[in-house]
């Protein structure tokens, strides 16, 4: 099967399955596709209310995935997310019993609400796709994804989300308000019933795999690749950052730039593939000087003009 086809068959009625439920978003889903096509995860960070878990709950049906939600709090313990070894008193063994970790999509819900020991759990997992408990090596599922949420607003009883853990994101996206006449229309659908309970799978887990293992394969230029290393490198150089992207990072712009160029019906990656996925991928991974913080530029208005003064290869 060509990668044209088989982005024709398979990505557009995903695509249809999650705009069903999410109104008036289709840049966000496509962010959210790219990223399963990709095998990164995704973190989410909005207000309350606006479709974040909906999300998630459609993807993972849309795919007939093995889902899982934790709700993040300052109690929870990391073995509450990997699992732990339970004693069976008859035979004086102990028994594995997995965590949720254990599933193809993790839906981390207000992430940033547990304590930076419990978040940790999760490096492991989203670098690797496995975890170690007591000493001992456990795959997860494949394919694997965590979708993270946190409220950007409410700080109270909040942690910051470590540095390591925010490299580990593919992309971080926010979902934002519907517009007037988007939200009439998901008052007209939620009337007579749930649109999430009308979702059917149209991927299997098996043909994901399949997609990822075709994006692979996408060819990239020498010019391209070039291009993504001279981004990265003005943002390690850029007096405004006291930390650039990490080689992580330009590795995950890679991969993110060959599925967004599958996502498009294409064997090859362009300059523009670069370009859209910038304001999703790259901002998270920098920390802004103290000096820029309080001049109230933003990481993403300062990896936007690092962006704009470098040559796009023709």
């Amino acid at each position: 099967m060509t990668t044209a086809s088989t982005a024709n068959g398979l990505l557009g009625p995903l695509k249809e399955n999650l705009q069903s439920v999410i109104y008036g978003k289709s840049e966000c889903i496509d962010v959210l596709i790219v990223s399963l096509l990709a095998g990164g995860s995704v973190l989410i960070e909005d207000v309350p209310g606006v479709g974040k878990t909906t999300l998630a709950k459609a993807l993972a049906k849309s795919i007939d995935a093995k889902f899982r939600r934790i709700q993040f709090t300052p109690d929870l313990l990391p073995a509450d997310i990997l699992g732990s070894s339970i004693y069976n008193p008859v035979n004086g063994d102990f028994r594995f019993d997995p965590g949720p970790v254990f599933c193809n999509i993790l839906l981390a819900d207000e992430i940033n609400r547990a304590s930076p020991r419990t978040q940790s759990a999760l490096l492991e997992a989203m670098n690797e796709n496995q975890a170690t408990i007591e000493g001992k090596r456990y795959p997860l599922p494949r394919p694997f994804m965590v979708m993270a949420t946190e409220n950007p607003i409410e700080f109270h009883g909040t942690y910051p989300l470590p540095e390591a853990q925010m490299d580990r994101f593919l992309v971080r996206l926010g979902i934002g308000y519907p517009a007037v006449d988007v939200e009439i229309d998901i008052l007209k659908s939620h009337a007579v019933a749930e649109p999430l309970e009308r979702i059917e799978p149209v991927l299997t887990l098996e043909q994901v795999q399949h997609l990822q293992q075709e994006v692979a394969n996408v060819h990239m230029d020498e010019s391209i690749l070039e291009y993504i290393v001279e981004i990265v490198h003005a943002t390690r150089r850029d007096n405004r950052l006291r930390l650039g992207i990490s080689t992580r990072g330009t590795l995950m712009m890679s991969r993110a730039a060959r599925a967004r160029a599958y996502f498009q019906r294409r064997d090859f990656v362009v300059p523009d593939d670069v370009l859209w996925l910038v304001r999703y991928v790259l901002p998270h991974r920098v920390l802004l000087t103290t000096k820029t913080r309080h001049s109230g530029t933003t990481a993403r208005g300062v990896v936007t003009d690092i962006v704009g003064r470098i040559k796009v290869p023709v």
